[in-house]
């Protein structure tokens, strides 16, 4: 799925860490085989979906457009508009109320399920996709500031507070 046999490689020992942090979660509905294939799998398409991003050299002259992009040191590079600045990523992360914080970081960013969620924070599953809806529509509201963009009426409603878990 890779072409590359390195990469196939790292795929595969991280399927087997995920296996590892995982095992608790098989049930037995299936053969074990299954779902370690479906296991790799879901590594494998996770891996391919954030490679989707094409990096950008900022050293190498770009080619692809008509004209040269002039290099003004201390302005604004115009192929970079729109990107995600990842330190004020982690600012607005690091911001998000407690509760809001802990569902976004273990399924975003450590890949846990609602349902390992749930069991971690002693919560119901619902509660876990709640608290990630609400936080990311806050990371969204927070990061369109940030960027002077003009907010969207699709944040918390009016009077909403946030619930600790």
């Amino acid at each position: 799925m890779t072409s590359n046999t390195a990469e196939a490689e790292d795929l595969t020992q991280e399927a087997f860490l995920q296996l590892f942090r995982k095992i608790s979660t098989f049930r037995g509905e299936s053969a074990f085989s299954t779902w370690l294939h479906r296991l790799a799998v879901n590594v494998v398409l996770m891996h391919l979906r954030k490679k989707g991003l094409q990096q950008v050299s900022l050293d190498e002259v770009d080619t692809s457009q008509d004209e040269p992009v002039k290099r003004d040191y201390g302005s604004d590079d115009r192929r970079l508009t729109g990107s995600v600045d990842r330190i004020g990523l982690q600012k607005a992360i690091a911001d998000l109320p407690p509760g809001y914080r802990a569902v976004f970081v273990l399924h975003d960013v450590e890949g846990y399920e609602h349902n390992e969620i749930a069991e971690i924070m002693k919560c119901s599953v619902g509660n876990s996709k709640s608290q990630l809806h609400k936080a990311r529509m806050k990371l969204r509201e927070r990061l369109r500031q940030d960027r002077g963009v003009p907010p969207v009426n699709e944040s918390l409603p009016a009077g909403e507070t946030v619930e600790e878990v």
